[in-house]
């Protein structure tokens, strides 16, 4: 599937059209035309609303792979519908691929209990405009989908469907099959969880350009003294290899410790190593290639001008959406 909606991934084939010579085939012939319209409706309504829910569903589940699964899954009920009778498109679309990402959220859940090491989530190449919605871009960035990690995935779906998109009360308590008094308490009660755990330290566009090509210089060159004065006292690294690449399986914490890791451990020096700045998640990153190759992603949470939080993911079947821009909206 296209991640900028391409249509072909949506429309059924169409079927041959009968001889209008015959009452009994025209009959057949203006069946096949309406079939054809709806067909056209739908694809036309899917189309418009993909990035959308594709940004509930990478929201929901931190995994681009397994949110094109969700919306895939979405185009083949969506296409069964009868839409004469859907008053708001929008909001039945949205339905359906909440219902889908919940039952693939409590599914992955029993997987990541077995993931080797720290499970990050799959970080996504984004456009430089995604940055100027500074809510869109919190909300997808690296350190906030973790925080939604520690949710269950009603508190998940109900804060994602309310903070992030605005969505009415009734609304999400059709999409998780909960009354709208449960919601409301689900929403109150998920809000005050995200509060005390989401980063509150902000950073300017200057400071977190700043702070990144510095960052960029202290990784590409591997000099310990300029990772000291970019590194927060407090900062926090986590790595995620799936058991397949070489990465850390618990966190590091402390300027010394991160700075002497990103400066000696994680980097071959018989490789050749290029750094590219590029915007990941909405937020500041660096794609890192050895030999050529994408090795993987070093994504950052920066605050009053220090990094904060480095997330590098090198799990190889996390990387597919690093080489394109995805395109996320509300």
């Amino acid at each position: 599937m296209s991640e900028r909606g391409d249509r072909s991934a949506y429309t059924a084939a169409p079927r041959d059209r009968a001889d209008p010579a015959d009452p009994a085939d025209t009959a057949d012939t203006f069946d096949t035309q309406d079939a054809l319209d709806a067909v056209e409706s739908a694809t036309e309504a899917f189309v418009a609303h993909r990035n959308l829910l594709f940004t509930v569903a990478y929201e929901m589940l931190g995994s681009a792979a397994d949110a094109e699964d969700v919306l895939q899954e979405t185009w083949l009920r969506w296409a069964s519908v009868d839409l004469d009778t859907v008053r708001d498109k929008r909001a039945f679309l949205v339905r359906i691929v909440t219902r889908q990402a919940l039952d693939r959220l409590r599914a992955l859940g029993r997987r990541r209990e077995s993931y080797v090491g720290p499970w990050l989530p799959e970080p996504l190449l984004t456009a430089p405009d995604v940055a100027e919605d500074v809510e869109l871009a919190d909300s997808v960035s690296m350190a906030m989908l973790l925080v939604l990690e520690t949710l269950s995935p009603t508190e998940r779906a109900v804060f994602v469907l309310r903070e992030v998109f605005d969505l009415d009360y009734d609304e999400i308590a059709e999409a998780v099959g909960k009354s709208q008094a449960a919601v409301r308490q689900i929403a109150h009660r998920a809000r005050a969880h995200v509060a005390v755990r989401r980063p509150r330290g902000m950073a300017s566009p200057a400071e977190t350009q700043a702070a990144l090509h510095a960052f960029q210089r202290a990784v590409e060159t591997g000099d310990l003294q300029s990772l000291l004065d970019i590194l927060a006292p407090d900062v926090v690294a986590l790595s995620d290899g799936g058991g397949i690449r070489h990465a850390l399986l618990q966190p590091i914490v402390g300027v010394r410790q991160v700075a002497r890791l990103l400066a000696v451990r994680w980097w071959r020096r018989d490789a050749v190593r290029s750094v590219e700045v590029v915007q990941i998640n909405g937020g500041p990153g660096l794609l890192v290639r050895v030999d050529g190759e994408i090795d993987g992603v070093l994504a950052m949470r920066i605050e009053n001008g220090y990094v904060t939080g480095v997330y590098h993911v090198r799990n190889p079947e996390k990387l597919s959406h690093v080489e394109r821009e995805i395109a996320v909206s509300r």
